[in-house]
């Protein structure tokens, strides 16, 4: 069956190619929300997203649109991000939906994200609507654009619309254009509830609030719900629908995207991917969602000790709508007791230490990134490591297997020797190069400029701290980056351990290359000698591989002007007083046996790589 009223769609582009923008107009022509509501990216409900202008979560609305055949349809839309640290919303969105439209910037063409995008919708059987946005721009090059989707897409010039989500030309026009394309929700023929969870939040009022896509039945207040999977069961207080803020409704039917407030306050058990039914009901389990493994590890540990439970009940909380994040208690002899969390990427990574300490007020100290590492004992024994401190003595190990991507770089022609440097620089290696359009001459420059994909084989940990800054610096902003986890290769990784005033800090250790080993104890000694403050005695700052110190510097001792009593009368006076002041010291130092070291020095670690070129 179908329920020919409803039309499921989502936004898919790079980052900053306007979907949040095209959201807006399409909101605002359908007339779902009063003008003296609409804000600019209106669906961006973060403050993080309104300072960053990135989209970080997927939001859903229901807007209500009379087509040209005087129907009424109901549109549910939803806003999707465009970073690569963020490509399971897509996903998540992606299966809640039964078309896509595809946005791609009228001024920069085809990027990175956009194929990894194609190929998502490509693998969920939707229908992909091409737009191209920013027509109106002066620097627009539509006809190129239109040639690139037709290349390495298929996409014939009459497919394509045109359209500028500022103005809001030719988006009437797109909205026609959907709800022709886009087929209507099909759903089976059975009176059992089934839905799919593709999101989740918490409320304190209201509990664990699940989104939902209805595949059949029918859910309303009072009912009980079951967890297929988790088992669990819960009330069903509220339903209701996105508009976009959360409107209640009596009831949500086959086809429809909505939510569902369920009053469980017990957050474990509650799974994105999951399916609810109705207690009594016998129903299968949707597939749900691909399993999502997390590349990036940090430990993130409260600056206050005693906020460790907060900061507890402020993951869980966390984790319900980002189903991407993982945690676990673990503990450091310099930092105490805290969590050791997994991430997408190095923005999901900056996004979810930011969210604790804006909305959960929780002062952080993170440590340095890692990738997981599989390790292979003598004995034969296997583990995966993604902390340092528990990375086996290097005599017990036989190999160390690291994850290896397999990277994408979209960049204009003239300045691939930039990005090989960079790329080769880090252990990467050429796969492909592919132009993706004739060479056209360029009026600004009087040259000749082709946008090429090049494919690279590069280790993970090459890539998680400044790469892709690199990757702007090198070709002026104009390159895009996307990357998909590989396989594992056996590569000469070894633990480097730093030492303060010969006490080994847990948190200041990495894994690394054995080959680039000596230039990052060198630059981490050099910069942890400017973060530790100076004591009443020398502090040395070393760095070790297996006990051996590669690398050290030394914090100077404060030292008390003793000899500022002494007004004129021979040197030996003076001498006599430093000497007693030396003694003393050397004394004091044996007593004195830990050192602080402040956060900014545990943050020192984000940038060890070589200085930028100029």
């Amino acid at each position: 069956m179908k329920n020919l009223n409803i039309r499921n769609f989502s936004i898919i582009a790079h980052i900053d190619h306007g979907k949040s923008t095209l959201a807006d107009r399409i909101i605002d022509l359908t007339g779902s929300i009063d003008k003296r509501e609409m804000t600019d990216q209106v669906l961006d409900t973060m403050d993080l997203e309104q300072e960053r202008g990135i989209t970080i979560k997927a939001q859903a609305v229901r807007l209500n649109y009379i087509s040209n055949e005087a129907e009424e349809i109901q549109l549910n839309l939803i806003d999707t991000p465009g970073h690569v640290d963020f490509n399971y919303e897509v996903s998540r969105s992606l299966a809640a939906c039964e078309g896509v439209v595809l946005l791609v910037d009228a001024t920069q063409g085809i990027q990175a994200q956009t194929l990894a995008n194609v190929y998502l919708a490509l693998d969920n059987n939707l229908e992909i609507i091409p737009v191209i946005n920013k027509v109106d721009l002066p620097s627009a090059n539509t006809e190129s654009v239109i040639s690139e989707l037709n290349q390495y897409f298929g996409f014939k010039s009459d497919e394509i619309y045109l359209v500028s989500a500022k103005t809001g030309e030719g988006v009437l026009e797109l909205i026609e254009g959907l709800i022709k394309k886009i087929p209507p929700p099909t759903f089976p023929n059975d009176e059992n509830l089934k839905g799919l969870i593709f999101d989740s939040i918490y409320d304190p009022y209201k509990g664990v609030i699940i989104y939902v896509k209805l595949i059949s039945g029918l859910v309303k207040k009072g009912q009980k719900l079951k967890f297929i999977k988790s088992k669990i069961t819960a009330d069903v207080l509220e339903t209701g629908f996105f508009s976009p803020d959360l409107q209640d409704s009596d009831s949500l039917n086959s086809g429809e995207v909505g939510f569902i407030a369920t009053g469980l306050k017990n957050l474990k058990g509650i799974d994105v991917g999951d399916t609810v039914t109705l207690e009594g009901q016998s129903t299968s389990a949707l597939p749900g969602y691909k399993p999502i493994n997390p590349v990036v590890f940090t430990g993130l540990y409260p600056t206050d000790g005693d906020d460790y439970p907060a900061l507890r009940d402020a993951l869980e909380k966390l984790k319900l709508n980002d189903s991407a994040l993982i945690f676990e208690p673990e503990s450091s002899t310099a930092l105490g007791f805290g969590f050791r969390c997994g991430f997408l990427g190095l923005l999901h990574m900056e996004i979810i230490e930011e969210r604790l300490e804006r909305e959960f007020e929780i002062n952080l100290i993170a440590t340095a990134p890692s990738v997981k590492y599989k390790i292979i004992k003598k004995s034969g024994e296997e583990l995966f490591v993604d902390n340092p401190s528990y990375l086996p003595e290097s005599r017990l190990i036989d190999k160390i297997i690291e994850p290896w991507v397999e990277l994408s770089i979209i960049t204009p022609d003239k300045y691939i020797g930039n990005i090989m440097e960079l790329v080769t620089s880090r252990r990467g290696k050429q796969k492909n190069l592919q132009y993706l359009q004739e060479q056209r001459f360029n009026q600004d420059d009087k040259s000749f400029t082709a946008r090429v994909l090049i494919s690279y084989e590069i280790p993970l940990s090459e890539i998680l701290v400044d790469f892709h800054d690199r990757i702007k610096s090198a070709s002026q902003g104009f390159a895009s980056m996307d990357y998909e986890i590989m396989d594992g290769r056996e590569s000469e990784m070894v633990k480097l351990d730093i030492l303060v005033n010969h006490e080994s800090v847990d948190a200041l250790s990495m894994i690394t290359h054995r080959n680039s080993s000596l230039q990052k104890g060198n630059l981490l000694v050099n910069k942890l000698k400017n973060l530790i403050p100076r004591q009443m005695f020398q502090v040395p700052i070393q760095a070790a591989i297996s006990g051996r110190i590669i690398a050290r510097t030394n914090v100077k001792a404060l030292r008390k002007n003793v000899t500022a009593k002494c007004y004129g009368g021979d040197i030996t006076r003076k001498r006599k007083l430093l000497e007693q002041q030396k003694a003393g010291k050397k004394r004091r130092m044996k007593m004195v046996g830990s050192v602080e070291v402040p956060q900014e020095a545990f943050m020192a670690v984000l940038n060890l790589n070589e200085p930028k070129k100029n």
